[in-house]
């Protein structure tokens, strides 16, 4: 196990399906978790799921879509324990199984939001503390779809498309620093919550969330030092 020792990392979309298995493994290997969702209650779930000393846990209600709320989420974390190491970013959500020419473009509103606007505003945030860091960290979680769109899932297609393009121009700007930004991807996520309420059932394309967990845990090790503006594929095809 790689050690995260110290390492202050800041989840957005902690409270999602796969938050608390990134944030416990990440937990495991040493590192400070400070998190961020929507609602109060996810995080009161995540922190207590966690279990870590108070010392090595933050979590905070935060609307990703004001980037001024952004800000002062990184301000406080950067205040309160000195820096801030990676950001990686979970915030997820899906519209889609609709032909381009009949489906609503208020997918496109939603999804607008959720995955590019949300990247945007952290990344925004957070530049700068990634930067002064020693090992800075961007990791965005984004879908083969980003590169292999169908007519059905247009509007979620172009959406992690342009996250991903946003994520690599980041990584352009850390060129020649210690901070580095990188995207896995993946088809779909296979979730401790699915398994459970599916039993028995086989989600040969979806990747565990353990599997993204593990490799969320390299990008943010030494290990993945010279690693910047790539795509780590974790599919099956």
């Amino acid at each position: 196990m790689s050690s995260l020792e110290g390492r202050v990392i800041a989840i957005a979309g902690i409270g999602g399906g796969l938050g608390p298995v990134v944030a416990q493994r990440l937990a495991a290997a040493g590192a400070t978790i400070a998190g961020s969702d929507r609602g109060q209650t996810q995080l009161e779930e995540v922190g207590e799921g966690l279990d870590l000393p108070q010392e090595r846990w933050d979590g905070q209600a935060i609307d990703l879509l004001d980037e001024s709320a952004a800000g002062g989420w990184c301000a406080s974390l950067v205040e309160r324990f000195g820096r801030v190491d990676a950001l990686l970013h979970l915030v997820g959500g899906w519209r889609g199984g609709e032909p381009l020419h009949q489906a609503p473009l208020t997918d496109w509103d939603l999804l607008h939001d959720l995955l590019i606007r949300t990247v945007q505003c952290t990344t925004r945030a957070f530049h700068d503390a990634l930067l002064a860091s020693d090992q800075g960290r961007f990791v965005l979680v984004s879908a083969k779809q980003a590169q292999d769109p169908s007519n059905s899932n247009a509007s979620y297609a172009a959406a992690k498309a342009a996250a991903e393009a946003w994520t690599l121009a980041l990584a352009d700007g850390f060129t020649g620093a210690r901070a580095t930004a990188n995207i896995i991807v993946v088809d779909a996520i296979l979730t401790p919550q699915m398994r459970e309420e599916s039993p028995g059932k086989e989600f040969p394309t979806f990747t565990p969330a353990e599997h993204i967990a593990e490799a969320m845990a390299f990008l943010c090790s030494e290990a993945s030092a010279e690693m910047n503006g790539q795509r780590l594929l974790l599919t099956m095809r």
